[in-house]
């Protein structure tokens, strides 16, 4: 049963780090108008990149410069995390996601995760419980941004801060 599932399960696995891909670069898009966009649209950019080339070609993880890219941007993205995290924490900030903070903390924490995720996925065929996560992390984001900009009453509490 596995051997028959196994190209379905390395489908899947693809087309989640095309579609993490898509989140990640208009993730980067939407910085445009941000103060210091620049570094977000990094931020964002680096794990669009990996993510794509995952997608076309899932064994990429195991190369030399693809693993010291994702791990240094994990590093980089952690301190970040870890200060944003302080600040939040420190200053208490009721609905975090309503803050700029707060949803830069959740996007890194999330290119963290995926690039975790991704780690020695070539090395040997994907498995369900690798895929079944990366399902679950892909549509979050998705279903997320879709439900904010259908509910109004979110989108004006965001305009009135």
């Amino acid at each position: 049963m596995g051997e028959v599932c196994t190209p379905w399960l390395s489908v899947t696995w693809r087309v989640c780090n095309l579609f993490m891909c898509l989140f990640f670069a208009l993730a980067a898009y939407v910085q445009i108008n941000d103060p210091d966009a620049g570094v977000w649209m990094v931020g964002y950019g680096v794990p669009a990149v990996l993510c794509a080339c995952v997608g076309l070609k899932p064994h990429v993880t195991e190369t030399l410069p693809w693993r010291r890219m994702a791990d240094l941007h994990v590093l980089v993205s952690s301190a970040v995390i870890a200060s944003l995290g302080w600040r939040l924490y420190r200053e208490r900030l009721p609905d975090i996601l309503q803050q700029e903070e707060g949803r830069e903390f959740s996007g890194l924490m999330l290119t963290a995760v995926w690039l975790l995720l991704c780690r020695h996925s070539g090395r040997a065929p994907v498995g369900g419980l690798r895929v079944s996560t990366a399902v679950a992390i892909t549509v979050f984001p998705f279903v997320a941004w879709v439900y904010f900009y259908v509910n109004k009453e979110l989108r004006e509490q965001q305009r009135a801060l």
